[in-house]
């Protein structure tokens, strides 16, 4: 595990995920530490990481949502040497084991959709040790639970978190923290 990674998200654990421009911006002006750029393609990745990185955000890059890049192995390496980013977001298993040969930080995203899910997640996890997994919607303080208690891998809450009531039924529940688009969120 990042340790690291581990101590941020606990001393902070409102991540801004940005989407588009507004974001980007709000999130610049905002004090959180933690980022998750959930857009961009391969001209505009590298400006939209910068931006960031110059004001002291640790950048996570979901790369399957850059367009542009591949579900392969070397998507990851381009991210890597050509934005500087400290990690990346994947649903693909093969993308978070070369992360994690190159030293960043991983967060594996799982939808937590029916009873399957459960067994998907405990295997892949179990099978490609991210640093981090993030389960979707953030809303199932039970499910949640289920997740913390069955993985020894920190969990995030992400997706429809909009409220004080829903950070803390996910941090209750064992998540270590949150990501959200809403800007509201970010800043309470």
């Amino acid at each position: 595990m990042n340790r690291k990674l581990l101590e941020q998200l606990e001393d902070c654990p409102v991540i801004a995920a940005v989407k588009d421009e507004d974001g980007l911006n709000a999130c610049l002006e905002s004090e959180i530490e933690i980022v998750f750029v959930l857009y961009g393609d391969i001209c505009t990745i590298p400006g939209i990481v910068g931006k960031l990185k110059e004001k002291g955000k640790k950048v996570i890059v979901h790369i399957d949502l850059i367009q542009g890049l591949s579900g392969k192995e070397i998507a990851v390496t381009f991210i890597h040497t050509t934005t500087k980013a400290d990690g990346i977001i994947s649903t693909k298993p093969a993308l978070i084991r070369q992360a994690k040969e190159l030293g960043m930080c991983t967060v594996m995203r799982f939808f937590a959709i029916d009873s399957m899910a459960f067994d998907n997640i405990r295997r892949q996890s179990e099978a490609v040790r991210p640093d981090v997994i993030e389960v979707l919607p953030g809303l199932m303080p039970k499910v949640i639970k289920r997740i913390c208690q069955e993985s020894r891998i920190p969990v995030i809450a992400g997706g429809l978190i909009t409220e004080r009531e829903d950070i803390m039924a996910a941090l209750n529940a064992g998540a270590v923290s949150i990501s959200t688009t809403n800007r509201k969120v970010w800043f309470m």
